[in-house]
């Protein structure tokens, strides 16, 4: 497996770990501070996250580039949950 391939999964491992997806409902997601719409972040970053999982278990291999990007991205909503009191 290809280095970039074993960091995204490592990646999408630590997100799942830090923004509990399943745990997160519409009440508590969407309550109090709104900044950003934390509901379609989560979405969206649950998306990239299961979209990647399938991508390299079906083999594919990730550039470098995908790992930084995604890696950006959850950092930034990881922020944004913070900011809104979700996380």
């Amino acid at each position: 497996m290809p280095r970039t391939s074993i960091a995204l999964k490592e990646l999408t491992q630590t997100i799942r770990l830090r923004i509990p997806f399943d745990e997160l409902d519409d009440a508590r997601v969407c309550s109090g501070l709104c900044i950003g719409c934390p509901k379609k972040l989560l979405e969206y970053l649950e998306q990239e996250v299961e979209y990647w999982e399938g991508e390299i278990t079906r083999g594919e291999t990730p550039t470098l580039g995908d790992v930084k990007r995604l890696a950006r991205s959850a950092t930034k909503i990881e922020k944004v949950l913070v900011k809104n009191q979700v996380l």
